[in-house]
């Protein structure tokens, strides 16, 4: 009778603890399916846009075009000065952009000074938010990946094939090179604008020779940027920009004729060989540079991203390719933005 009992003892105890045993991956499953729920497992994209006093009506055209081209989760990141972002918003909010995902980021321009050399031939390029993309990982904390993009662009494509651009191992950012495409090189030509080292640094300077940077050296554009996060942290690429900036202060390293690089010279020298490539499509530049040359209209319709880069914007005038841009744009609810026409 004992070992009847025993046996029947030992068997309810190995029959509990199987069930407990198989209970663990059941519940495993069902957190499983949870955690592969395609709504709660999709990445979110976060792009940066700045919007300038006095040219908001970009940054609202590059949203709504990116807006409208994309099933992804994409997150705006707007940046601006304390002065304009009630403007910004409230623009926002009361347009139909009020449905998009995004954050509101003050600059201080304060992380600025001392570091900028002024230039009265493009004084423009001097605005401090011109040098936002220096300070990516101070603004933007949780996100491996970032986009970061000129106001003065629209989207044509699903902003998530930029987002899937590959960086190499080692590299902090990619960017379009300057000498990517046929048509791009025509449309230099035409302008006559630079696009190699020679256009954006002084090669009389010292400083600038000791590089070891050939001036044929193709540029590149940081107008549209794919960065690593953790890769510009560990490199201390801001430090590294900031330690340019200050040493143009002091030498007057950056030329100031066509290519007018003054937030694009210290990154052309701290990323110089160190960078991945943007597919060409996904920066079709130069929109800007001349009221006169124009892309073809099919070369444009294939296009996934366009960039007036340059003295003329697509909302003042004169410009080219204007209807592209403005099918995108959303009017400005206080009026205080206005588009600059022929006839107006």
């Amino acid at each position: 009778v004992n070992q009847i009992l025993l046996l029947l003892l030992v068997l309810t105890v190995c029959a509990i603890l199987y069930n407990k045993v198989h209970q663990v991956p059941l519940a495993l499953r069902n957190e499983t399916v949870d955690l592969e729920n395609p709504e709660e497992m999709e990445e979110e994209i976060p792009v940066v846009i700045c919007a300038a006093a006095g040219r908001m009506g970009a940054a609202v055209a590059a949203i709504s075009s990116i807006y409208s081209n994309t099933e992804a989760n994409v997150l705006f990141y707007i940046v601006g000065l304390k002065t304009t972002i009630p403007h910004i918003r409230k623009w926002i909010e009361n347009s139909k952009l009020k449905e998009i995902k995004f954050k509101v980021v003050e600059f201080n321009p304060m992380v600025l000074k001392g570091k900028i050399r002024q230039d009265a031939s493009r004084p423009e390029l001097l605005q401090p938010l011109n040098f936002v993309r220096f300070y990516l990982p101070l603004l933007i904390q949780k996100h491996e990946k970032v986009i970061y993009l000129d106001d003065d662009v629209i989207v044509q494509g699903d902003i998530q094939e930029l987002y899937d651009t590959k960086l190499a191992p080692g590299h902090a950012a990619a960017f379009s090179d300057d000498c990517d495409l046929p048509s791009t090189h025509e449309m230099v030509r035409s302008v006559g604008m630079q696009n190699t080292y020679m256009g954006f640094l002084d090669y009389r300077k010292q400083a600038i020779r000791d590089l070891g940077i050939s001036p044929s050296t193709c540029s590149f554009n940081p107008g549209v940027i794919v960065a690593n996060m953790t890769e510009w942290k560990h490199q201390r690429i801001t430090k590294q920009l900031e330690k340019w900036m200050q040493r143009n202060v002091e030498e007057n390293l950056y030329s100031s004729t066509l290519g007018g690089g003054v937030a694009t010279s210290p990154m052309l020298i701290v990323f110089h060989g160190k960078y991945s490539s943007i597919n060409p499509m996904w920066h079709i530049r130069h929109l800007g540079w001349s009221p006169d040359a124009r892309y073809s209209e099919q070369f444009l319709q294939e296009a996934k991203l366009l960039h007036w880069n340059g003295r003329y914007k697509p909302w003042d005038y004169p410009s080219v390719h204007t209807d592209l841009w403005e099918s995108w744009f959303i009017p400005d609810p206080s009026g205080k933005f206005k588009l600059t026409r022929p006839d107006s």
